[in-house]
């Protein structure tokens, strides 16, 4: 189940559960668009792209899938990028599309 966590791992800025701003690598790094689009699309973490996070749905629409019986983490992952060594990263990948990398 995605974890949805509670704010960008760059910024701190806060991204709820239903935030369309929030993005996603392959391993649910969570960034805002901001912070991807300084990163240039690069994931610090892992060098894989990002995509729009899914919202989950608020109302049970059907079966008990959604935020009350699975709410999202409340755990923060607060990381600021050293952007020196991800300019570094990004020189090495960046022209890479990311569903190549």
């Amino acid at each position: 189940m995605l974890e949805l966590r509670p704010g960008c791992e760059h910024c701190n800025k806060p991204l709820p559960p239903d935030a369309t701003e929030a993005r996603i690598c392959s391993f649910e790094c969570t960034f805002c668009a901001g912070c991807v689009a300084l990163l240039g699309n690069v994931c610090p973490n892992c060098g894989g792209g990002f995509a729009p996070r899914p919202v989950r749905p608020a109302q049970d629409w059907k079966n008990g899938n959604y935020l009350g019986n699975h709410p999202a983490s409340t755990k923060v992952k607060h990381r600021p990028v050293d952007l020196a060594a991800h300019a570094r990263l990004v020189e090495a990948v960046g022209q890479v599309p990311p569903e190549r990398r």
